[in-house]
């Protein structure tokens, strides 16, 4: 690898933790108005610094807003384990991009973000997370851990993987979500960030391997990612386009208007099939838009939480 790629894969790496920090920080400052609130997934409550205590514990940031002293007042250690799943297939690398920015994301790069900003939240808490990332193949794997040297080394890879189109191939989603779910051993929380396109079109085989997510009583979270423009409401300019299939390279040339209600009719009961499955197999189903902002992922990651602790 030359020194240029190696720089830019470094800028890149440095930009996705500000970001994940910029996401998170915004997030906490429009969830509490005032702030003296404290962030429920980080600590339980500020307290009044009385003279003498420990300084170990100073909210700075707090103190640069109203120039008192605070300190956090933590929660009981509470060894939560997080594992998040990220699909690089193909069509997770739609649409194009340049440059990874918060407001001009494809889906890996949404869903990279995402993980990053959640690997924010768990830091604060001191919780333990881990990451798998498939396309076709079982791309990599890191157990749940929770030091810095991990969390740098996680968010280096997904860095590495947001920026690297995949090139067309089959994907097997469900073949990876079962090699996942064997190397959970201990109870934890799952998120799974997929746009839910894949070769393999038996749902039978993948609502079996979502299934076999929740073994030994984990938690399993679905955030299915689309350009809703684009993917759902099918908005294209109505001249001659070639549609291409990115993940089996197929090819179609036509105009956009001519296929829009029956691609919208079926795509509709696609997604109402999968949640009707999701819900009959207890598995939380939420619809992002990659176009929209991180607020819908950090909600869910609270509510799931409350409940599973």
């Amino acid at each position: 690898m030359n020194l240029q790629s190696e720089l830019h894969r470094a800028s890149l790496f440095q930009n996705l933790e500000l970001l994940a920090n910029q996401v998170v920080e915004g997030f906490i400052s429009g969830m509490h108005k005032s702030p003296f609130h404290g962030f429920s997934a980080e600590f339980a409550e500020h307290k009044i610094y009385n003279t003498g205590e420990s300084t170990k514990h100073i909210d700075w940031k707090l103190f640069a807003k109203t120039d008192k002293l605070y300190t956090k007042k933590y929660e009981e250690e509470t060894n939560l384990r997080c594992h998040m799943i990220l699909d690089n297939s193909a069509s997770m690398h739609y649409p194009s991009v340049d440059e990874l920015n918060i407001s001009n994301l494809n889906k890996i790069g949404f869903g990279a973000l995402s993980i990053a900003a959640l690997m924010n939240v768990l830091k604060r808490q001191r919780d333990a997370v881990g990451l798998s990332i498939f396309s076709d193949n079982y791309d990599y794997y890191a157990p749940e851990k929770g030091s810095e040297r991990h969390h740098q080394m996680l968010l280096a890879k997904l860095a590495e993987y947001c920026q690297t189109n995949q090139p067309t191939s089959k994907t097997h989603t469900y073949t990876y979500l079962h090699l996942i779910a064997e190397k959970m051993k201990r109870r934890s929380l799952i998120f799974l960030f997929t746009d839910m396109f894949q070769t393999e079109t038996d749902d039978e085989k993948l609502f079996e391997a979502l299934r076999h997510l929740k073994y030994n009583k984990h938690e399993v979270v679905l955030f299915h990612l689309l350009d809703r423009e684009t993917e759902f409401s099918f908005e294209f300019e109505n001249v001659p386009k070639r549609f291409i299939d990115v993940e089996t390279g197929e090819q179609i040339d036509l105009y956009s208007d001519s296929v829009k209600e029956d691609y919208q009719r079926q795509l509709k009961a696609y997604l109402s099939s999968l949640q009707l499955k999701c819900a009959q197999y207890k598995i939380k189903y939420v619809e992002v838009d990659v176009k929209a902002d991180f607020s819908r992922v950090l909600n869910t990651y609270l509510v799931e939480r409350r409940n599973f602790l």
